[in-house]
């Protein structure tokens, strides 16, 4: 699996709402997607104390079963359309460690990344026998209703990723982004 996210961070005084009114309208159009297992429509508003963020972002963040998937998606109409609107995105990508949703990911408002340097000492053996079972954990215990964590190689950093009910107690701590979930592309009957 790999793990995908773009990001445009928008002006201070961009209006918010237009961004909601495209995830509303172009959300269920990636339901049910070949190759797609999660697709966040993720938003931060600037000085909200739920997310804590200091800037206006739209950044959604997808788990593709292969990159056959993400691919096709990159190269197809929908991503071409986004890009005529927004520019085209630095598109970040991890290869998946870990992936695992709940039964109850519908329910999922909130979501949290965190991207992490992978210190050049490190195992990558044990980091991701250490990262993938905290990410199983989390949807174990019910802390997240999606877990995944994921690394690359060029970077040499992995990213965290969950989705919440809930927002975290701390959404301003360091490397930690807080989103609003807007929606959820999910195979199966909504």
């Amino acid at each position: 699996m790999i793990a995908m996210q773009y990001n445009f961070p928008l002006p201070a005084d961009y209006d918010m709402a237009i961004i909601d009114r495209r995830i509303r309208d172009k959300g269920p159009l990636l339901d049910n997607l070949p190759g797609l297992k999660v697709k966040a429509y993720l938003t931060a508003r600037k000085g909200d104390p739920v997310t804590g963020s200091s800037q206006n972002l739209y950044a959604p963040f997808y788990v593709w079963h292969d990159e056959e998937g993400l691919s096709d998606f990159v190269c197809g109409p929908g991503f071409a359309a986004l890009t005529e609107n927004f520019g085209r995105p630095q598109v970040n990508t991890w290869v998946a460690w870990h992936a695992e949703t709940s039964a109850d990911i519908r329910s999922a408002k909130f979501a949290a990344r965190e991207v992490v340097a992978i210190d050049i000492n490190a195992s990558l053996t044990e980091l991701r026998a250490k990262e993938s079972d905290a990410a199983a954990k989390a949807i174990s215990r019910g802390d997240a209703l999606a877990s995944i964590v994921a690394f690359e190689p060029t970077h040499w950093t992995f990213v965290r990723f969950r989705l919440l009910a809930e927002a975290p107690e701390d959404p301003t701590r360091s490397g930690l982004q807080i989103y609003n979930v807007g929606h959820l592309s999910l195979p199966g009957p909504a």
